[in-house]
C-alpha cells in the first residue's frame, strides 16, 4: 500500500438492533403512546423503524413492547426483519430484556435507537458504524451543545460552560456482550441509567462521541410532533 493510500475499512460485522418502545409518553398528554401517533399518514415508531431498515448492515430489530400493548397489531408494515420481545418498567430493562435473546457470537454489536426519533439520517447511522467498528469501542451519536448552558431550579444557580458538552442521540451502538453486562451490573447494584452508553460509563468502558445532524430530535413533547413533521418533509 502507499503511504497516502486509504487504508481498507474493517469488515462490518452482524449487527442486532433494540428499539425499546414500551413507554407510555406521559409528556405527550396524548390518548396512547407517543410511538403510535401518526405523522405524515405512518406512525412515529413505523417512521424510526423504517429508519433503520434503510441501513443494509443492519440485521434483525428486537422490538421490546409493552406486555398489554394494543397497539402495533394494529400497524400494517413488513415485519419480517421484527422480533418482538417484552418491554420492562424502565428503558434499561427493556434494553436488557431483548439482549437476553441476542447471541453474542451471532450478533457481536448492538445497535439501540428510541422508538420516538424518526428522523435520523442514514448516513448518521452508518458514519456511526464505521467509527465504531474501526476503533473497536461503543459509540453514541451526538450533538454539540450550541447555547448558553444555566443550572438551576427557577433561578440560575451558575452558568455551565458548554465547551466539550454534547447531546447524547441515538443510535448508540456497543459490543454485545459488554452491553449486556454492563446492564446486568448496574441494575444489580440499584444504579438507575437513562441509556446505553451511562450504563457503558459506569462501568469504565469508553464511549465514543460521532457528531450526528441535530434535526434527531426524540419526540417528548405536544409541540414536538409538529417539528418533526416539517423534518420528515425534508427527508420523505
Amino acid at each position: 500500500m502507499k503511504d497516502n493510500a486509504t487504508p481498507a475499512s474493517p469488515a462490518i460485522p452482524a449487527i442486532a438492533v433494540i428499539v425499546p418502545a414500551a413507554g407510555i409518553g406521559k409528556r405527550m398528554q396524548a390518548e396512547r403512546p407517543k410511538q403510535y401517533l401518526v405523522l405524515h399518514n405512518k406512525t412515529i415508531l413505523e417512521h424510526s423503524l423504517a429508519r433503520l431498515q434503510q441501513v443494509p448492515t443492519l440485521s434483525k430489530i428486537w422490538l421490546a413492547l409493552a406486555e398489554d400493548d394494543p397497539y402495533f397489531a394494529d400497524i400494517n408494515f413488513d415485519q419480517s426483519q421484527i422480533v418482538t420481545t417484552k418491554g420492562g418498567t424502565e428503558r434499561m430493562h427493556s434494553v436488557l430484556n431483548a439482549l437476553q435473546q441476542i447471541e453474542p457470537y451471532k450478533y457481536p454489536w448492538v445497535l439501540v435507537h428510541d422508538a420516538a426519533r424518526p428522523v435520523v439520517r442514514q448516513a448518521d447511522i452508518e458514519l456511526l458504524i464505521e467509527r465504531c467498528i474501526t476503533t473497536g469501542d461503543g459509540g453514541v451519536l451526538a450533538c454539540r451543545v450550541r447555547d448558553t448552558m444555566k443550572r438551576g431550579e427557577l433561578t440560575v444557580a451558575h452558568t455551565v460552560s458548554r465547551e466539550h458538552l454534547w447531546h447524547a442521540l441515538t443510535p448508540q451502538l456497543f459490543p454485545t456482550a459488554l452491553l449486556k453486562a454492563a446492564l446486568e451490573d448496574a441494575i444489580q447494584a440499584g444504579v438507575y441509567v437513562t441509556d446505553e452508553a451511562s450504563a457503558m460509563e459506569w462501568a469504565g468502558h469508553p464511549v465514543l462521541l460521532v457528531e450526528g445532524h441535530s434535526d434527531n430530535i426524540k419526540i417528548t413533547q405536544p409541540t414536538d410532533l409538529a417539528l418533526a413533521a416539517f423534518y420528515l418533509e425534508q427527508l420523505i
